[in-house]
């Protein structure tokens, strides 16, 4: 079945004229978004279609949604915190906070919580280190960044989470 190619047919096709035929894999990025809009992460069926449809690899399409932090292989929470913990955020304490707010949260970096509503990650440079500690904040509504965060102040958005949900 070609989830993909049969429910997004139109877009998917808007989206690959704007490149020239030699070089359609340039749309690949935008299909990833569109897989991963359905599910909140992209499947291995996915990928496989993604380069069927691209005439690129798998391998090809799979290195794409490792090295962004905005695709995912697997489920998450609804909502997906993203810690930035290379060393300049490190060096600000983003280690010790992401530790202590998963320690909080009864979980470990990458996991998510028993509810399904939050998944903790740690990434590579969101290019705020002068704010660390601080996160991006990914849900099916878009992108959001919260800056010069402490856990207590971050387990309080969690909460107001939670009571928008209810």
């Amino acid at each position: 079945m070609n989830k993909i190619a049969e429910n997004y047919a139109d877009e998917i096709q808007k989206i690959i004229a704007k490149y020239p035929a030699e070089q359609k894999r340039s749309a690949v990025m935008s299909l990833l978004y569109i897989a991963q809009r359905e599910d909140g992460y992209v499947t291995k069926q996915d990928l496989n279609e993604i380069a069927e449809i691209l005439e690129m690899t798998p391998t090809e399409v799979v290195t794409l949604v490792g090295f962004y932090t905005l695709y995912h292989e697997e489920p998450g929470g609804q909502y997906r915190i993203q810690v930035c913990n290379d060393l300049p955020c490190a060096l600000r304490g983003a280690d010790e906070f992401l530790e202590k707010l998963c320690e909080n949260l009864g979980i470990q970096i990458g996991e998510t919580t028993e509810d399904g509503l939050v998944t903790v990650e740690g990434v590579m440079c969101l290019a705020a280190c002068d704010k660390a500690p601080m996160f991006q904040v990914q849900t099916g509504e878009g992108l959001a960044y919260h800056e010069d965060m402490t856990v207590e102040s971050t387990l309080e958005l969690i909460e107001d989470w939670k009571r928008e949900e209810k």
